[in-house]
């Protein structure tokens, strides 16, 4: 029918312009959360736009439904705000109908602010990834103020001893993105030489990217994934009891008669827990079929039915251990170790130099940390651990507090939770998912035609 790919990609499109994404939202049909359908012409990567989109805008997924078979996308999601009630501002149920109706849901800026959805000339885009230790972010900071760099927004995670950042910094006398490539390069150069640290045993890596042609946060799980942080590390001992009840479930299983495999995870339930799990399948080229996804009593419970793009499913062993390893990584990279420092401050050159610098030398080891500066003020967050990962003791805490402003900085959250170990899955949530009563567990409203 197509004389060649190019031209079957254009009829592709076409069909897509024909029969845009269709999204209805529903305050009615259930009781305890908004019901949002969305139906569309199926394509590779369109479950992962949906999801980003409600992500960024801070909801809470507490249900899911998905099926793409046959060429068509349908989707239905239940989500609340992050305090349990329905979504009945007009001003985001326009947004999330408009942006994803436009079919281009990962291009257009997010109602929130989120970093890195929209280009931007207003600033530098760094990427760092590089072997985490005690005083890394801090050694990074300096680095910068000392270079007369300001920043601006960022985001830090760590997983099994790597690191990766995404940073934004302006010039301090402009307040505008660096162009001059010699201070460029001798910013790289200096960043490089922190993240190899005196022995590294992998490469430090430091890029300058167009400022956000990609999602902040899936640039973060791409930087992890390519930097191999789903293995284990040599010589790091022994996991623990606690450890072992404290990482998600992940199993992965054959469904010969649908031609599918089959993913469950169980975890403990947390924010953007959806999107870190989709964000990784999509990026390592699995399609999902079929899924559905339940939340309750702090535990989550996600089932995919998937094939990669090349339409077979998973057969080898080695193919489904590293799948196995990297959906594990995944949901353990955001998960929201020891205690939350929140920062509010008014912004300058150097105050997060300053305030990491006050961490290193009270022993706090910073996990994860998300930066950004809106109107002038500097607002931080911060998941901090002693030096060895444990509990920071609360006196070192108050210690910092007043050392720094207790109207500055002060604890949001002091997470001690360790979920139970999860239990052996007896059979497939979705059951016979293939028949349309399956539908009736999220009480679907009518689609329109």
């Amino acid at each position: 029918m197509f004389d060649s790919p190019e031209m079957e990609d254009e009829y592709a499109k076409l069909i897509r312009r024909m029969n845009p994404p269709r999204v209805v939202i529903d305050n009615d049909s259930c009781e305890h959360a908004t019901v949002i359908q969305v139906d569309s012409v199926n394509k590779h990567g369109i479950l992962l736009e949906v999801v980003q989109v409600l992500t960024d805008l801070n909801l809470i997924i507490t249900k899911a439904y998905i099926s793409s078979d046959g060429g068509w996308f349908m989707d239905v999601f239940n989500v609340t705000d992050h305090d349990g009630n329905k979504i009945r501002d007009a001003e985001v149920i326009n947004y999330i109908q408009k942006t994803i109706e436009t079919d281009d849901a990962c291009f257009l800026p997010s109602l929130r602010g989120s970093v890195g959805v929209m280009p931007s000339k207003d600033h530098t885009s760094i990427e760092l990834t590089g072997t985490d230790r005690p005083g890394l972010l801090s050694e990074v900071c300096a680095v910068l103020a000392d270079l007369h760099c300001n920043v601006v927004n960022g985001d830090i995670w760590t997983h099994n001893a790597r690191a990766a950042a995404v940073i934004h910094v302006t010039d301090e006398a402009t307040g505008c993105a660096i162009e001059d490539l010699n201070r460029l390069s001798t910013i790289k150069e200096l960043l490089c030489n922190v993240l190899k640290g005196n022995n590294d045993l992998k490469d430090a890596k430091m890029t300058l990217s167009a400022p956000g042609v990609m999602h902040t946060e899936r640039r973060l799980h791409q930087m992890m994934f390519a930097d191999r942080d789903y293995e284990k590390i040599k010589g790091s001992g022994l996991e623990t009891a606690d450890d072992m009840r404290s990482r998600p479930h992940v199993t992965i299983l054959d469904c010969v008669e649908k031609d599918y495999t089959v993913v469950t995870m169980r975890s403990k339930d947390r924010p953007k827990l959806l999107f870190d799990t989709i964000c990784t399948l999509t990026d390592m080229q699995y399609v999902v079929f079929h899924g559905t996804v339940n939340t309750g009593r702090k535990e989550a419970y996600q089932e995919y039915y998937i094939r990669h793009v090349d339409g077979l499913p998973i057969s080898l062993e080695a193919e489904r251990q590293r799948v196995k390893q990297c959906l594990e990584a995944a949901i353990e990279r955001r998960a929201s170790e020891g205690m939350e420092l929140e920062l509010c401050a008014g912004d300058r050159v150097g105050l997060l130099s300053d305030i990491t610098r006050i961490f290193r030398e009270n022993s706090l080891s910073i996990q994860r940390a998300k930066i950004s500066t809106k109107g002038g003020k500097a607002r931080d967050t911060f998941y901090v651990t002693d030096v060895s990962g444990n509990p920071v003791d609360p006196k070192a805490i108050d210690s910092i507090c007043r050392q720094i402003g207790q109207n500055i900085l002060w604890v949001r959250r002091n997470s001690s939770f360790t979920p139970k170990p999860p239990e052996e899955t007896t059979g497939f949530l979705f059951g016979n998912f293939f028949k349309a009563r399956t539908f009736q567990n999220f009480r679907l409203i009518r689609s329109y035609s």
